[in-house]
């Protein structure tokens, strides 16, 4: 199960229930192209895809929703264990 926990413009940011072992973070889509980023600090952690234009685009709408996405990873981890339910998705 993967989550939806922003949409913003083309992009989805999402985890994957499986990610509850590794430290916070997020993934985000776009078309065919796919990017994992750590949070606290933000950082990338792979690319597949995406121009270095976007990358920057991308950082900054974690960093504007910073704190949202750090929400939706702990409620949905500790709420459901991880195995499915989550919180309805924001659209930005």
């Amino acid at each position: 199960m993967s989550p939806t926990i922003l949409q913003s413009g083309p992009y989805r940011f999402f985890f994957f229930s499986s990610d509850r072992n590794e430290p916070i973070h997020v993934h985000v889509k776009r078309d065919l192209r796919l990017a994992k980023f750590w949070l606290a600090p933000i950082r990338m952690a792979y690319n597949y895809g995406f121009s270095e234009t976007e990358l920057n685009r991308i950082a900054g709408i974690i960093r504007k929703h910073e704190a949202e996405l750090a929400k939706a990873w702990h409620d949905y981890f500790t709420r459901t264990n991880g195995n499915g339910g989550g919180r309805e998705r924001s659209r930005h």
